[in-house]
């Protein structure tokens, strides 16, 4: 075994480990929000990094395996849609206008927040599509010219922070959440964390939000060259 795979297993390990223990931890707080598994998990795997001064790029080359079934995963949450497919039916437009408009205020936002900040062009176009999934939005800001390790964070930290407020924020704002509603606002401001919450929540919550995540990916990928425009424009 060389020390490429040695290092692969190493990592692999690290990270199923810290993510066991961070649900571990999660259960036994009765889900409190600040200690999702996936914020503990990474806490844990990003202090571990700076400890042994391995780069974001070392890592994710050294865990490709697990990225590899994101793919399968993903493609997996279709299973739940499939049950929803009469309810899709009947609530098609309501749920098209707010993909739409969650997917443009996404990008708009974080384009809007980098660049009143002096953000250089290639950190807007790491931000652009921080609200798609992980594979999407680290393919997107490759392909345009934006930093991978930067959009692989900026997913990240949108995942987690989608997750831990859109529960709070809907409540306040619209009372007693429909499962439809919930899951829908999770798949599309959380991505795939957001969906792994949902389908804790119900298998309704779990399908709506599988396909906002899946369909955001796709809208975004079609917004994405205006948004390239627009940074041209103003960079």
């Amino acid at each position: 075994m060389d020390t490429h795979e040695m290092a692969s297993l190493f990592w692999i390990a690290v990270t199923l480990l810290a993510y066991s223990m961070g649900t571990a931890i999660y259960r036994r707080s009765q889900a409190h929000p600040l200690l999702l598994p996936v914020l503990t998990g990474t806490a844990a795997v990003m202090l571990l990094l700076v400890l042994t001064d391995t780069s974001y790029d070392d890592y994710f080359a050294a865990v490709h395996p697990l990225v590899f079934m994101v793919g399968p995963a993903t493609v997996a949450l279709a299973v739940p849609l499939f049950s929803q497919i009469r309810h899709l039916k009947a609530i098609w437009w309501p749920v098209t206008v707010a993909l739409l408009t969650g997917s443009v205020v996404a990008i708009l936002s974080a384009l809007l927040i980098a660049w009143s900040f002096g953000g250089t062009t290639q950190t807007l176009l790491s931000l652009a599509p921080k609200s798609s999934t992980m594979p999407i939005a680290t393919s997107l800001s490759a392909h345009f010219g934006g930093l991978v390790s930067l959009a692989a964070a900026a997913v990240a930290i949108t995942g987690i922070a989608g997750t831990m407020l859109s529960g709070p924020v809907l409540k306040w704002a619209l009372g007693p959440l429909d499962d439809v509603v919930h899951g829908f606002t999770l798949g599309l401001t959380a991505h795939a964390i957001g969906t792994a919450r949902a389908l804790q929540i119900s298998e309704t919550a779990g399908a709506f939000a599988a396909m906002a995540m899946s369909l955001n990916g796709l809208v975004t990928a079609l917004l994405m060259p205006l948004a390239v425009m627009w940074i041209t424009a103003v960079a």
